[in-house]
């Protein structure tokens, strides 16, 4: 759904609000790209965690995804990632000129928020559970944990930051705290992999 103000200063469909200002400024960009058909893109890179980014970029014919939600603008087309969406709600695009030309601001206070449910992407699930119940546990030692990638064979590729990192108790927090969580949350998963480099003891929390 999209709606626009009278004077059409913004347009606000499928939770993300872009200016006019920011519109426009995004089609003075794309005209000097010189690529027909060429738009924007935005997504987030792991939604629903601390580390979430939320992303603006050129698109050109054929880059984007096909699940990808198609926003046909006033001024630009807008390709929005279809995992990004439940975390783009109430983002705001934005542009303010000043002295020195403009800044483009892009606010997604729900980026870092965890937003899934059973029919979410296997990553954002394990995201969810890693960010909401496993790593408040390990804050108390100074340690976190990433995910890096999930593989064809459905394997949870993390690494342990902070006090987790080299620390003794590692083996016994994977096993019997990590592992054992996201599998009973997750029966999909086939199992755990730590690619974490144990060998650097510079923060552990145990040594």
């Amino acid at each position: 759904m999209t709606t626009t103000s009278e004077n059409n200063t913004s347009v606000d469909t499928q939770g993300i609000d872009i200016t006019d200002s920011a519109q426009e400024y995004l089609s003075e960009l794309l005209e000097k790209q010189n690529v027909e058909g060429i738009a924007v893109r935005i997504f987030i890179t792991q939604p629903g965690t601390p580390y979430a980014e939320t992303c603006l970029a050129y698109c050109r014919p054929g880059e984007e995804e096909p699940t990808d939600v198609t926003l046909e603008l006033a001024k630009i087309n807008v390709f929005l990632d279809k995992n990004s969406l439940a975390f783009l709600e109430e983002a705001v695009v934005d542009f303010n000129a000043d002295r020195m030309g403009g800044q483009l601001t892009i606010k997604a206070p729900n980026a870092k928020m965890p937003k899934v449910n059973a029919d979410s992407p296997l990553e954002d699930r394990i995201n969810y559970v890693l960010y909401s119940e496993i790593n408040p546990g390990l804050a108390a030692h100074g340690g976190e944990i990433k995910l890096i990638e999930l593989t064809e064979q459905q394997y949870a590729v993390l690494a342990f930051g902070g006090g987790c990192q080299g620390c003794s108790a590692v083996d016994l927090t994977l096993k019997d705290g990590v592992e054992k969580t996201l599998m009973e949350r997750i029966p999909e998963l086939a199992g755990i992999r730590d690619v974490t480099d144990h060998s650097d003891t510079t923060n552990a929390y145990y040594q």
